[in-house]
């Protein structure tokens, strides 16, 4: 089965961390650009960062730079993002999504209202105290 899968969401504390893990099945992630998306409650879903496919570069919007991490285990067949310092604001279900044809910029600043090739179903992220 064709899929991408998130994990790794849950409650957190302002100030903790969290790993979110996108792991794809029948198909080889290392081809695709994978991007990290969210969707706090009552507002649109944006993209945050994204790692290439070919020499693994990243984008990240201007707003998570210092705290959020992308990386990618090719033998795992799987993209991480790792969020560091939470805030309430991060709260949001968080997708992951990959393509093979966008490059990191646009999927991260155009790439919820353009057709990609996979999208997962999300994962709940709650930063309270």
């Amino acid at each position: 089965q064709v899929q991408l899968v998130e994990s790794g969401g849950g409650l957190v504390q302002p100030g903790g961390s969290l790993r979110l893990s996108c792991a794809a099945s029948g198909f080889t992630l290392e081809y695709y650009a994978v991007g990290w998306f969210r969707q706090a409650p009552g507002k649109e879903r944006e993209g945050v960062t994204c790692t290439s496919d070919s020499d693994e570069t990243t984008y990240y919007r201007d707003s998570v730079k210092g705290r959020f991490t992308i990386s990618r285990d090719n033998a795992k067949n799987t993209v991480y993002l790792e969020i560091d310092s939470l805030e309430p604001e991060d709260t949001g279900v968080y997708y992951c999504a990959a393509d093979t044809s966008l490059d990191c910029k646009t999927m991260v600043w155009i790439g919820v209202s353009l057709p990609m090739d996979h999208w997962g179903n999300g994962t709940l992220v709650t930063v309270s105290a």
